[in-house]
Formats: structure tokens, sequence, C-alpha cells
């Protein structure tokens, strides 16, 4: 039975095993049954499903879903924290820890082997410095995934889900939102954690898609484009993509093809949709500048709404 999401229980392992928390591995620990059951129900595991857990912890979480899942593979960098799991984790027979920093993890492989290459969901209490290179490498190496719920500080929860023309829209936004359909499922304030985060929180859950909702000829490029839109917010997008390094687009060629977007000369980054993102990636690839040789004519490309 999981018993960690106690606050008792979970001061009893962590001075049975004299366990000190680590700042550089962002430890905030789960202390509430409620907010647990809340990633359960958000996850929605069930014994037909291989669930890959991000930083476990001392197990808590990990108790929850092996209860639930019919395997669970724990990834946890912290190798102070392997025999505290061996003990919270000793009961289970269908939970496998890794010591292992995730973004060193070939999860392709790790999905063929625990998984038979099916998809995965996974399912993590995320340490708030390294929450977008954890998700983008998800997404980016195509790992086989049904979906991710995690807990994340609710700002970036904010700019996962955000739309154009808000605040903390941006490429983070962009590039979750190409990649799956973000939902908010819930705020946990910092009393629910031991120690207690300077910040709140929210679990959000997001559904990969079978297919972008966007077309792009080349998506590495869109991503490219995307990032040297918002790395000088303040810019126009004229000025923002004729100054970044490999793009390899002049002014007049951005205004032209702004032009065919009927965008005006002074769009900003922040207002322009996954869709128009799509179009305007897809627009400037057909006249670039390579190897100075002449740019190629340009060509519109529709994208595709599914």
């Amino acid at each position: 039975m999981a018993t960690l999401g106690i606050p008792s229980n979970t001061i009893e392992v962590l001075q049975k095993y004299h366990f000190n928390f680590q700042k550089k591995f962002g430890q905030n620990f789960l202390i509430d049954t409620h907010v647990l059951e809340k990633i359960m129900n958000a996850a929605q595991i069930s014994k037909d499903d291989c669930v890959v857990e991000v930083g476990p912890g001392i197990g808590t979480m990990t108790q929850y879903l092996a209860e639930r899942a019919g395997h669970v593979v724990a990834v946890e960098i912290d190798k102070a924290l392997i025999p505290i799991l061996s003990d919270t984790l000793s009961a289970y027979d269908n939970v496998e820890v890794i010591n292992e920093d995730i973004l060193k993890v070939d999860l392709n492989r790790l999905v063929q082997e625990k998984n038979g290459g099916r998809p995965i969901k996974v399912v993590a209490n995320l340490p708030y410095y390294i929450t977008p290179p954890i998700i983008m490498g998800l997404f980016e190496s195509h790992v086989p995934l049904q979906s991710i719920t995690i807990m994340v500080q609710k700002e970036v929860a904010d700019r996962m889900q955000v739309g154009p023309g808000t605040k903390d829209y941006g490429a983070l936004s962009l590039a979750v939102q190409y990649y799956a359909k973000p939902e908010i499922v819930a705020n946990v304030p910092p009393n629910c954690f031991i120690p207690r985060p300077n910040v709140g929180s929210a679990v959000i859950r997001l559904d990969r898609y079978a297919e972008p909702p966007v077309q792009t000829a080349d998506e590495q490029f869109m991503f490219s484009v995307i990032r040297a839109s918002f790395n000088q917010r303040r810019k126009t997008l004229v000025n923002g993509l004729s100054n970044a390094p490999g793009l390899n687009v002049s002014k007049e060629k951005i205004k032209e093809v702004l032009a065919r977007m009927e965008l005006s000369e002074t769009v900003r980054g922040e207002t322009l949709t996954l869709e128009q993102f799509a179009q305007l990636a897809d627009l400037l690839r057909g006249c670039r500048v390579v190897r100075g040789k002449a740019s190629i004519p340009i060509r519109v490309i529709r994208t595709k709404i599914f």
C-alpha cells in the first residue's frame, strides 16, 4: 500500500537514512495524498501501461504508479536515493529503478526493451530548472509516447498552454503545442512539498498528437525560426530573423515573405500562431542564401490544420 504521501511517513524515511536534500537536483518531495490522486487520475494509468517516472525521489509517486500500472521504470540521478528506493519499493515487483541522468538515457532503446516499442506514459515531479530540456528531449527524439503528466512550476505550465498575444507566449509554448495538446489539471501550493518551494506548482498533462496540427517542410528549420523570433522579444520579426545566425535570410526577403502572408513589417513573433510560423518557415526556407549563391524564388506552401 502507498504510504509515502503522508507527511509523517516521508519524514520518518528521510530521518532513517539521514537524507540531505540536494539543491543541484531541485528536490522537493510531494507530501499530499490528494495531489497524488489527482496526478494518477490525470495520467489515466492502468495495468496495460508501461510508465517511465523521471526523478522518483524517495518513491512517493512511484508507489502510487506501481499499484496502478503494469510496469514502472523510475529514472533517478541521485545515487544517494537508490538505497532508499530499494527499501520503499521493496513490496512491488513491477518497478525497476535506473540510476541515470534522464537526459543521457536512450529512451527509444528503453521503450523497445521494456515495452516492446509500444507507446509509454511519462509521469514526473520535475525539477524546475530542467523541465524544458526533459520535455523537448522526449518530443524531439520521437520516443513512442501516449502522454506526459508532470508537476512543474506554475509559470512554466502556463507558458506551455498559452496562445498568441500574451506575455507568457513563446518558443516553449509553440514547441509543446506542435507535439501535444496541453491541459493544466491542478494547481498545487508550496505547502504540498517538503521542503517547500518558493513558488506555486501545477500539474499539466500533454497528450501527444499522432500527427502535428500543422505541416512544415522542415521541422528543424521551423524551430530555428521560432527561437530566433523570441530571442529578443522587443525586436520585430524583420530585425530578429535577419540577425539570427544560421537562417541566412535578408531583411528584404523577410519583408517580402511577410507581405505574402499579409502581415505588417513591424509584426513581432508573439502575435503569430503556430500555423503562421509553419508557413513563415516554409516561405523563408525557399529563399535562403546558401554558400553565397543567389536566393531561390519564393514558393507559397500552405500548412494544413488537422
